[in-house]
């Protein structure tokens, strides 16, 4: 059987996403992490990183700092949680 574009596209996908992005092992990680530093941003948070001056947009420099590894996040596992609870 021959693979639909769309699955090997998602893979690959996938693949350049853990590459180049620090702790990010999917698209949507990437973009939850980036969009809550965005809203940082807007309410006032320093920036971490020296803007560029053609991308000065808030989205822009929120995705930059994740690139780089500045934004601190947790990946939070509910089936941890709950065995730590029944403990």
């Amino acid at each position: 059987m021959a693979t639909s574009k769309k699955s090997s596209r998602n893979r690959s996908t996938q693949n350049e996403v853990a590459e180049l992005w620090p702790g990010i092992d999917a698209q949507f990680r990437l973009i939850i992490v980036a969009a809550q530093r965005s809203k940082q941003l807007v309410r006032g948070a320093t920036a971490r990183i020296e803007p560029d001056p053609l991308r000065r947009r808030n989205t822009s420099i929120a995705l930059e700092e994740v690139k780089r590894g500045l934004v601190p996040f947790t990946i939070f596992d509910p089936n941890l949680a709950a065995d730590q609870v029944a403990e």
